[in-house]
């Protein structure tokens, strides 16, 4: 098992990672989600791997064409992020959350909301 420092470390690489890429959102946005930190309770990795994936989140303009270049192995983890960031409560954050939930659930359709409601311990 990865302890979190370790974790927390390669969030933070991430991180820079995704700053390059910010231009390039979905790319930034796949970065983000790849290795999102499984199985894990630690809140501080939960929270930093949150802040890195929200970057990308917010960075997206182009919601309809995001899907044409976005695998469907991150569908589920991008519905989990989507419901942390709707739980913010922040109205920037709320709003493309929606926006990317409806165009998320046209693509993969209702099981991806259960898969990502239901998985109690792989959670974001």
């Amino acid at each position: 098992m990865v302890d979190a420092e370790d974790m927390i470390t390669r969030i933070e690489q991430k991180s820079r990672k995704i700053e390059s890429l910010i231009k390039q959102p979905v790319e930034a946005l796949k970065t983000a989600l790849e290795g999102s930190p499984p199985k894990t309770k630690d809140e501080r990795c939960k929270s930093a791997n949150w802040n890195v994936v929200h970057r990308a989140i917010m960075a997206i303009k182009a919601v309809d064409l995001m899907f044409s270049s976005l695998d469907p192995e991150y569908y589920d983890v991008l519905m989990k992020y989507l419901y942390r960031g709707l739980s913010t409560g922040d109205r920037p954050t709320c709003e493309q959350c929606l926006k990317i939930h409806e165009k998320l659930t046209q693509k993969a359709g209702l099981g991806c909301i259960l898969r990502a409601l239901s998985d109690t311990v792989n959670t974001v």
